[in-house]
């Protein structure tokens, strides 16, 4: 039987030659995602603005009926719950941001409280109303600064492992990489207004993990022909790199993909914002391992010998005396 293969090969795609117009467009967007971000703003989740979370326990069932809650729940119009399960099967959490005006009218969050209990154990006479908690605007304002911070640290640790791994070239052209993923993915999200709770930053840090590991095998790739191929321009030399490593990256891109989209139009709208997020992730970091990284070291003045040792002096010597140079 004949194998597929997605890509033929020795391809010989010259992908530099149009870097310049992609760098003018990949800096517009970045700009532009931030401006979109500093203008319309994010819509911040429970898990950052602060909301009320109920605890339920479904007495007898061996599974919390989620799926019906949040029907439920969307029937009294105070948004989209965020519902999980935790602890045993039967347990479950229920997230909802505080109404409008609450913050003048305190009673508008307990009457929404009352409101939800009272329609869950109506619709289903064996849940337990565990608790009633507030989540406090303070201390979820800190738990979206902490969660920027770890996308910031994140990203500073992966270019000084980079930097050390290989050079400060390589480091630098990770990072700019990953500012361009994080930023359009941003970008994305403020001008769809989707919601932004944790589970988008758990969605941007895989982002960055995948991004990042595509990164490393073109930069491997490279290191690679620097040793093989030194009097090769580095044009050719990068271009040649990632054809080399095209087949690995379409096949990962496409099975991801092949996960993803069924989750995206079939799966539940809680799960849609994180699919959504990996889903924009997995084109950008192609894009950028290929179009930002690697034409990157061009900039900054790499050369196809820049890191390999010279033949010449004691180690020539030395090589020529053992016979093998």
């Amino acid at each position: 039987m004949k194998l597929l293969k997605l890509v033929p090969d020795n391809t010989n795609i010259n992908f530099l030659k149009w870097r310049v117009p992609f760098y003018v467009v990949s800096i517009f967007l970045i700009i532009a995602s931030w401006g979109l971000v500093a203008t319309k703003g994010l819509n911040l989740g429970v898990d950052f603005v602060g909301g009320q979370m109920i605890r339920v326990t479904f007495v007898g069932q061996p599974e919390a009926p989620v799926a019906s809650m949040r029907d439920e729940i969307q029937e009294l119009g105070y948004g989209e719950p965020i519902i999980q399960r935790f602890g045993a099967p039967n347990e479950a959490s229920i997230r909802m941001k505080l109404p409008e005006g609450s913050e003048e009218q305190p009673d508008l969050a307990n009457t929404m409280a009352n409101r939800i209990t009272k329609a869950i154990q109506a619709a289903h006479p064996e849940a337990r109303i565990d608790g009633v908690d507030s989540v406090s605007g303070k201390v979820s304002g800190e738990l979206f600064q902490t969660g920027l911070l770890s996308l910031a640290l994140a990203m500073l640790g992966i270019s000084i492992y980079i930097w050390v791994r290989f050079e400060w070239q390589f480091g630098v052209g990770a990072l700019f990489a990953l500012i361009h993923d994080v930023s359009l993915t941003m970008g994305l999200f403020a001008l769809t207004q989707m919601e932004f709770d944790l589970n988008i930053v758990a969605a941007i840090l895989t982002i960055i993990g995948y991004s990042l590991n595509d990164t490393i095998v073109i930069y491997d790739r490279i290191r690679e022909n620097m040793k093989k191929y030194r009097r090769m321009p580095l044009p050719e030399l990068l271009n040649l790199s990632v054809n080399e490593t095209l087949a690995r990256t379409v096949m990962t891109s496409l099975t991801l993909l092949i996960a993803l989209i069924p989750l995206l139009f079939l799966g539940p709208s809680s799960l849609f914002g994180l699919t959504a997020a990996i889903t924009m992730g997995i084109f950008v970091g192609t894009y950028s391992s290929t179009y930002m990284a690697a034409p990157l070291l061009i900039w900054f003045g790499v050369k196809s010998d820049s890191f390999v040792p010279s033949d010449e002096g004691p180690n020539q010597a030395e090589r020529i005396a053992r016979g093998e140079g």
